[in-house]
C-alpha cells in the first residue's frame, strides 16, 4: 500500500482517538456530586436547623402557658369563690387575676406566633425537600448516563488505539517518525490533494510534485511541510 495513504490513514485515526479521548475526559470531569444537588441538601439542612429551633422555644412556651392558666383559675376560685371576706385581700387576688389575665394574653400571642412560624417552615422543608428529590433523581440519572457513555467511550479508544497499533506496525519507521514530528507540529500530519492544491494550506502544486506524488513518493507541501496525500 502507498506510504501516503497509510499516513492518511492513521491520520484519520489519530484524530478520531483524540476527538473520543476529549469527549473521554469531558464525560468524565461530569461525574461525581452536582453542584446543585449539594447546595440544596445545604439549604434542607439549615431549614431542619431552623425548625427544630423554634420546636424548642414552642413547647416551653406552652407548658408556661398550661402553668399560668393552671394558676389564673386558682386565683379566679379564689377571688369568686366567697371565702375570702376582706376588701384588702380581695382587691389584691383581683390585681393578681388580671396580671395573670395580661401575661396569659401575652403568651397566647406567642405561642401562636411559634405555632405559625413552625407551620411556615415545615411547609417551606416539605417543598425543599420535594425539589431535592427530583434533582436527586435528575442527577442520578445524568450519573448513569455519563457511566454509560464512559464505558462506551473507553471502548471506542481501545478499539481505535488497537487500529493506529496495527497499521503503525506496518509503515516504515522512518516515515512514522516523520509523520510524528509533524503532527507535534501541526497536530493534523497529512494533507489531503485536491485539484492540484493542498488542503492544509492551500497553495498549488507544480506538475513535477504531483507527478511525484502519483508516482508514489512521500512528499511534503513546501509551504506547509505536511505529507501530501492523493487520493
Amino acid at each position: 500500500m502507498n506510504v501516503a495513504r497509510q499516513l492518511y490513514q492513521l491520520c484519520e485515526i489519530d484524530l478520531e482517538l483524540e476527538r473520543n479521548e476529549q469527549a473521554l475526559k469531558e464525560a468524565a470531569s461530569q461525574r461525581g456530586e452536582s453542584p446543585a444537588v449539594v447546595g440544596m441538601r445545604r439549604e434542607v439542612a439549615q431549614v431542619k436547623d431552623h425548625l427544630e429551633e423554634l420546636k424548642s422555644q414552642q413547647h416551653p412556651a406552652e407548658w408556661k402557658l398550661d402553668d399560668l392558666v393552671t394558676r389564673l383559675t386558682d386565683a379566679e376560685g379564689k377571688l369568686f369563690g366567697g371565702q375570702i371576706k376582706s376588701p384588702r385581700e380581695l382587691a389584691s387576688l383581683q390585681q393578681e387575676v388580671e396580671a395573670l389575665k395580661k401575661r396569659r394574653g401575652e403568651l397566647e400571642d406567642k405561642a401562636l406566633e411559634l405555632m405559625g412560624q413552625v407551620e411556615l417552615t415545615e411547609a417551606s422543608l416539605a417543598e425543599l425537600e420535594g425539589r431535592l428529590k427530583a434533582l436527586e433523581a435528575g442527577w442520578h440519572q445524568q450519573q448513569r448516563q455519563l457511566a454509560a457513555e464512559i464505558e462506551r467511550l473507553e471502548g471506542v479508544v481501545l478499539r481505535l488505539e488497537g487500529e493506529r497499533g496495527q497499521l503503525s506496525a506496518g509503515i516504515s519507521a522512518p516515515a512514522v517518525e516523520v509523520y510524528q514530528r509533524i503532527k507535534k507540529q501541526k497536530g493534523n500530519a497529512v494533507a489531503r490533494v485536491e485539484q492540484g492544491r493542498c488542503r492544509g494550506c492551500g497553495i498549488a502544486l507544480s506538475t513535477a510534485e504531483l507527478q511525484r506524488i502519483k508516482g508514489g513518493s512521500l512528499m511534503q507541501c513546501g509551504s506547509c511541510g505536511r505529507i501530501l496525500f492523493l487520493p
